[in-house]
């Protein structure tokens, strides 16, 4: 297939294009066979635009303390930089694919990469808080147009018969962001604080543009997708997915029960989304289509989404959060998280080359079992506990979150391809909130429970010192008797050695906090597993009983007949 060809009419340019090069659905890329040669660039140039999709929301996320400290910034104003990313990222989706089938992929690809670039530079120059937040907004919006660009040219890389390797590849290589981003973005903030942060962005941002450039997509199909009601919809949709993200996000931070403008925001949601779903329900034509998504399919597809991002946030939130109050810092879990990347790398190419599209139930299952087995591992942390005690559960959990991804995406696309293609704008919004608030909301159950519990095993231990008891009274000795050298007043220094005590009873209540976080993952997942297992097995079960049942019913007529 020439390349010459790409300047072609679609409608001349399709008429070039074998059946098995054709796009799979509106929107999408034809696939001509490319050479060799053209397939690895478009693999480097797919896994850049992918990793610069993903690597900005990646770097807040593991370094929000340090950049909010550099903006002097409070606790709540930090908890807003990734928070906002995901607001204005889960909110695109909605229109992202009509824009692409529209104007096509070039534009689409050229608007959001210079808009990147953009962004990276203004961010140069604005060095206050309020500034920063508006930038991450628009480096959502980016975000989310780079992450389907670089699906779609990973999808060039693969020839037909495996072409949906390239998609689950595609989809599991955005995983790669964070474990990456932990290894070295502790020193960017290090050396110029939040500048080196926005220095690489940009630099990645404009290799990322330079390639998209020199290596296009080939055509795509353009049409008339836009209705007027869809702008009505997505002013409804996105305030209201916004409110939601926020209260997710910031309900643990300022605590759901102590700001009243979480009680606010979460009625504003409500209403904002339950016009959103009234305007699409009484539409010809709906941008979501709400019919097809209350499928039980749809919905079991869904609630696995929401369900494995959950329990995935034991790694983001809850083990390195435990590390954290343990007195790890960043260089001291190096280790873990190369392990985490690799696992995670190992995992999308294991669920890449395993791909059966006949049991996508099976690795959704399996991601579940590996899950629940390192969170009850890591479900009998102490004080002692160390990265290194984490390795084998952490890269259980990294493998079984990047081999559950791909094929969780293609049960939605299975779904699209037997239904029509006019509702992967739907499926497409099911999926992108599923991953976006699916794990806002696993931190935000994360962090209240853990909060809840630290509490009450704070108070449990507290109780049970007394001051009376001999084995007390030998233990702030030997911690007050630490201070001998530096205090001679015996009242002051036991005053210190209450206060250590106090520390180790709070570091415990943490760990216990973590423990029962830990724990209560590990039988959620364990439930996911029973549940999506049956699934998989339930269409094989009833196919046995109706072939038993007709075997049945024709031994009986034969009975009859000879009778």
């Amino acid at each position: 297939m020439s390349r010459r060809n790409f300047h072609l009419p679609w409608s001349d340019y399709v008429e070039t294009l074998k059946p098995h090069e054709r796009p799979m659905m509106p929107g999408s890329p034809a696939t001509p066979d490319h050479t060799l040669r053209y397939r690895l660039a478009y693999a480097a140039v797919g896994l850049l635009v992918t990793a610069t999709g993903g690597i900005g929301s990646a770097m807040i996320s593991a370094n929000t303390q340090q950049v909010a400290g550099a903006l002097g910034a409070s606790v709540v104003e930090a908890a807003w930089l990734p928070v906002v990313f995901v607001m204005t990222n889960a909110c695109m989706n909605l229109l992202l694919i009509k824009f692409r089938q529209q104007y096509g992929l070039r534009l689409f690809a050229q608007i959001f990469l210079v808009a990147y670039a953009v962004i990276g530079v203004f961010a140069l120059f604005f060095e206050d808080y309020q500034s920063t937040l508006v930038l991450r907004a628009f480096a959502g919006m980016a975000s989310a147009a780079l992450t389907s660009l670089g699906i779609l040219y990973l999808i060039q890389a693969f020839p037909a018969a495996h072409r949906l390797k390239g998609l689950v590849l595609g989809i599991g290589a955005s995983s790669l962001a964070i474990p990456a981003v932990r290894l070295f973005s502790n020193h960017l903030v290090e050396l110029s604080e939040w500048r080196g942060f926005h220095v690489f962005e940009l630099g990645l941002s404009l290799i990322s543009l330079a390639a998209v450039l020199a290596l296009r997509l080939p055509p795509s199909e353009k049409f008339k997708t836009f209705e007027k009601l869809d702008f009505v919809t997505f002013a409804l949709f996105a305030p209201g997915i916004a409110l939601l993200c926020a209260v997710l996000g910031l309900g643990r931070v300022v605590w759901w029960t102590e700001a009243a403008w979480i009680g606010w925001a979460l009625i504003g949601a409500i209403v904002l989304l339950t016009a959103a779903l009234v305007v699409e329900y009484n539409r010809e034509t709906p941008l979501i289509n709400l019919k097809w998504m209350a499928g039980p399919d749809i919905v079991r597809l869904a609630l696995a989404i929401v369900g494995v991002r959950i329990v995935l946030s034991e790694q983001t939130a809850g083990a390195v959060g435990l590390m954290t109050i343990l007195g790890v810092g960043p260089d001291q879990m190096h280790g873990l998280f190369l392990l985490i990347l690799v696992a995670t790398a190992a995992g999308t190419l294991t669920s890449a080359f395993t791909l059966n599209m006949a049991k996508l139930n099976k690795p959704i299952a399996i991601a579940l079992g590996l899950i629940a087995i390192g969170a009850f591992m890591d479900a009998h942390a102490t004080v002692l506990t160390r990265p290194a005690q984490l390795y084998f559960s952490q890269a259980l959990m990294a493998f079984a979150a990047a081999f559950f991804i791909g094929p969780a995406m293609l049960q939605g696309v299975v779904q699209v391809l037997q239904k029509g293609a006019q509702n992967m704008v739907s499926f497409i919004v099911v999926f992108g909130l599923g991953q976006n608030l699916g794990g806002l909301l696993g931190s935000a159950l994360i962090g209240t429970i853990q909060t809840v519990r630290e509490r009450y095993h704070f108070s449990q231990l507290s109780e049970g010192i007394n001051l009376g008891d001999p084995d007390v009274v030998l233990r702030l000795q030997q911690l007050s008797g630490a201070y001998a050298r530096v205090i001679g007043d015996p009242a002051l220094r036991a005053q210190q050695g209450q206060a250590l005590l106090q520390q180790q009873i709070t570091q415990q209540a943490h760990v216990l906090a973590y423990n029962d976080v830990f724990l209560l993952i590990g039988v959620f997942a364990s439930i996911g597993c029973l549940w999506v297992t049956f699934n998989h097995f339930r269409p094989r079960l009833a196919a046995r009983r109706a072939a038993r049942a007709a075997a049945d019913n024709d031994a009986a007529s034969a009975a009859a007949a000879v009778d």
